[in-house]
């Protein structure tokens, strides 16, 4: 069993950026590939990036590619996105996952969820 917990969302501008942090508890955190989320009302859970045990590897939406960082560090169970030159179509609420494999776009292969955090980009 393992709890998630993300932070550091908010409301921000066009162009400005945003670090969310998702802290774990246990002690095997670094079992897990790990993947970040977001959905949008009225719309379905969308594969934003992930990473690997290590963080020697990572993946991410086209949408997001060229603009969003991942990294982790296991010995403080975190795990965290960095999220630049944000859009308005970034707005939702954002979640961190625990996973199987690393790379998997698909929300169900995921096992534990964060409560998310909400990320509003205005124009």
């Amino acid at each position: 069993q393992v709890q998630l917990v993300e932070s550091g969302g908010g409301l921000v501008q066009a162009r400005d950026s945003l670090r969310l942090s998702c802290a774990a508890s246990g002690s095997t955190f670094s079992t897990y590939a790990m993947g970040w989320f977001r959905q949008a009302p009225g719309k379905e859970r969308e594969f934003v990036a992930a990473i690997s045990r290590s963080g020697a590897s990572t993946k991410f939406a086209e949408s997001v590619k060229g603009r969003f960082t991942l990294s982790r560090d296991n010995a403080k169970n975190t795990v965290s996105l960095q999220m630049n030159s944000l859009k308005p179509e970034d707005t939702a609420v954002h979640y961190c996952a625990t996973g199987r494999i690393f790379g998997d776009v698909i929300p169900g292969m995921y096992n534990y969820w964060g409560q998310g955090t909400q990320v509003t980009v205005s124009s």
